[in-house]
C-alpha cells in the first residue's frame, strides 16, 4: 500500500518562537493571562458555527505526531500498540484514529533525522476540561518511555456529527 509521506519538520522551540513572533500582545496583561486568553480565543468558535452548512457539535481536534526512532533502535509496532493501549485508550476510550507514515525533523544537534512516524488524531468535546492534561500526560509518557526529544501537537476545532 502506498502511503503519502507525513512530514514533521518543526521543533517545539521553533514553533514557540513563531507563535511569539506572530502573536499580538494584549495591553496590560501578564504572561499567564496572555496564555489563557490566547487559548480561549483559539478555541472560540463563532456563534452557530456548527449549524448549516456545517451541522454537528463543536469538538476539539488534537493531532499528535510520534517519531518511531530512538537512540540505537526503532520503536516496534508492538511497542507502539502497547503504549496506545496503556496510555491513550484509557484517556480517550470513545475512539481515536492512528495513521502510519514517514517523517523528518531537525534534531537538537542540527542534523535532519528521517524516521517512521505515527499520527494520532483525537476528537473530543470542546468543553472537555481534562483533555489538555490527559494529552500532555500522553506526550510526557512517550518522551520518557522512548527517549524522545518531543511529540509535536497540533490543535484545532471541528464540527462533528455521528
Amino acid at each position: 500500500m502506498n502511503h503519502a509521506p507525513m512530514r514533521t519538520v518543526l521543533r517545539p522551540a521553533l514553533v514557540l518562537a513563531m507563535a511569539c513572533t506572530f502573536a499580538a500582545p494584549i495591553a496590560g496583561a501578564q504572561p499567564a493571562q496572555l496564555d489563557a486568553q490566547r487559548v480561549e480565543e483559539r478555541f472560540r468558535l463563532p456563534e452557530r458555527a456548527c449549524r448549516s452548512p456545517f451541522p454537528g457539535d463543536e469538538f476539539a481536534r488534537t493531532e499528535l505526531f510520534f517519531g518511531l526512532s530512538r537512540p540505537g533502535a526503532v520503536i516496534t509496532e508492538a511497542e507502539f500498540k502497547n503504549f496506545v493501549d496503556a496510555f491513550v485508550t484509557p484517556s480517550f476510550p470513545d475512539g481515536l484514529t492512528l495513521l502510519s507514515g514517514a517523517g523528518q525533523f531537525r534534531g537538537a544537534s542540527g542534523t535532519t533525522i528521517s524516521e517512521g512516524a505515527k499520527l494520532l488524531i483525537l476528537l473530543y468535546p470542546r468543553r472537555d476540561r481534562d483533555a489538555n492534561d490527559k494529552i500532555d500526560k500522553i506526550r510526557d509518557e512517550y518522551k520518557k518511555m522512548f527517549q524522545q526529544e518531543s511529540v509535536l501537537r497540533s490543535d484545532d476545532l471541528s464540527c462533528v456529527s455521528f
